[in-house]
């Protein structure tokens, strides 16, 4: 697959994904939540951390995220690049395009995101507001909003230790750069062998 075709995956995803955080983000209230199916919500939270929620300690913790994750993007640019340039398998290519328009699009919030918008406490925000933004360059908010209850109840009575008890599948609310991620992984991992042929096999064939 050549660069060309690459950049425009990436682009895709990230113009998607951009897209989708601004339509949140400048018509959701933190918190607001719009039913599509029982098993599908447009939910609006925002991830001051990593995965889960998780987060770095102290003063300088965000800081320290936002600039481990640049130097992880400048890494995975640097394989993509790497693996047109050994031309790499498609499949190989593909996924490591997914990966890094998804870390992409996540570092541009972390970056930007805190000196574009207010904030979204009790009210709708503001795309580069007059009063001032809600944060400071490298201490963004990454915005999520997909949200998949596939189950959300209470538990049958005769489940051991958990029975009687509210439980909800899968609960992450997370966005379309963290798909693109899920995806690129999900693919080296189904189809290793495609991504990172052997070179015996290459020359028998």
């Amino acid at each position: 697959m050549s660069l060309k075709k690459a950049s425009l995956i990436i682009i895709l995803i990230l113009l998607i994904d951009q897209i989708s955080k601004f339509y949140i983000k400048t018509n959701f209230i933190l918190g607001e939540e719009v039913r599509v199916t029982d098993w599908f919500r447009i939910l609006f939270v925002e991830n001051e951390g990593m995965a889960w929620g998780a987060k770095i300690p102290g003063e300088y913790g965000k800081l320290l995220l936002t600039l481990f994750r640049l130097g992880a993007i400048v890494g995975i640019g640097y394989w993509l690049w790497d693996s047109i340039r050994n031309n790499g398998s498609r499949i190989l290519i593909t996924a490591i395009a997914f990966i890094f328009a998804g870390a992409f699009g996540n570092i541009i919030d972390s970056v930007f995101y805190g000196i574009i918008f207010d904030d979204s406490y009790g009210h709708v925000a503001t795309f580069m507001p007059d009063a001032g933004a809600y944060g400071t360059l490298f201490h963004g908010k990454v915005v999520d909003m997909l949200y998949f209850p596939l189950y959300d109840g209470i538990l049958p009575e005769w489940i051991p230790f958990w029975g009687g008890e509210h439980f909800t599948f899968f609960e992450p609310v997370f966005n379309v750069a963290d798909t693109a991620i899920s995806t690129g992984v999900v693919l080296l991992l189904l189809f290793n062998k495609k991504a990172f042929p052997n070179k015996e096999e290459e020359k028998k064939e």
